[in-house]
């Protein structure tokens, strides 16, 4: 029985008869429209995200498996917060709080890819992901939160392996969630106001010492990116 095995990314709930995916199914001879109903039918839950599929057919009976992927922790953890990316300076940034269940749920849905024997072992390596993109975990930076698992202060929820949040505690995540982002807001205006009098001090030095400047001031990298980018430094220097 010949099998051929199709496999791309599709954004959850939203794949479709275009390319990647219509072009690459289209040699195997199987119903494609059936193929992408089933497939965002499955990926429905994953909205916005970017979902590795596999697709194997049969070739001679035109019958066809579909093997549905997950998506990156870092990816989970952002729809969990409810946001669209993370911190671009995550040990000085913040852009969520999530509760520990949440990661529990991560850590669920990610644990046939994760390396940790055992729940807990799992849940500490979602929350090292925690600490790459600013999120924190119950109040406590992803450092804090190790230390708090490897203490036990979690074990009965690991246990039980409770996901799911009532409403009042998703309102308190999303209420966290807004209270971050404004402080995140104040701090980058707080920081782009301080590398735009660094630049009027410094007009028509070169690019380089003012970027100099900016980060010895402390300003984030991407900030300073953006305001004197490397690119204009080295157009200026040909003028």
């Amino acid at each position: 029985m010949a099998k051929q095995t199709v496999e791309t990314l599709v954004e959850g709930g939203k794949a479709t008869a275009a390319p990647p995916l219509g072009p690459a199914l289209g040699p195997t001879g199987v119903n494609i429209g059936r193929v992408v109903s089933e497939i965002n039918a499955k990926t429905a839950g994953l909205k916005g995200m970017q979902v590795p599929v596999k697709v194997i057919v049969d070739t001679q009976s035109k019958e066809f498996l579909i093997e549905i992927g997950t998506p990156p922790a870092a990816a989970l953890l952002k729809k969990e917060a409810g946001v669209e990316k993370g911190a671009g300076n995550p040990l000085a940034e913040k852009v969520a709080d999530l509760l520990i269940e949440q990661i529990i749920k991560v850590a669920k849905t990610k644990e046939d890819s994760l390396l940790g024997k055992g729940l807990k072992a799992k849940v500490k390596e979602i929350v090292g992901t925690c600490q790459s993109i600013g999120i924190l975990i119950e109040g406590m930076t992803a450092q804090e939160a190790l230390k708090a698992i490897d203490n036990g202060q979690f074990d009965e929820k690991i246990r039980l392996g409770r996901t799911e949040l009532t409403a009042e505690e998703k309102a308190r995540v999303e209420e966290e969630r807004k209270k971050l982002q404004e402080a995140m807001g104040a701090r980058r205006a707080e920081f782009e106001a301080k590398a735009k009098v660094i630049m009027k001090e410094l007009e028509g030095k070169e690019n380089k010492k003012i970027r100099t400047a900016m980060a010895e001031a402390g300003i984030p990298v991407p900030i300073i990116n953006e305001l004197a980018p490397v690119e204009k430094a080295e157009e200026a220097t040909k003028k």
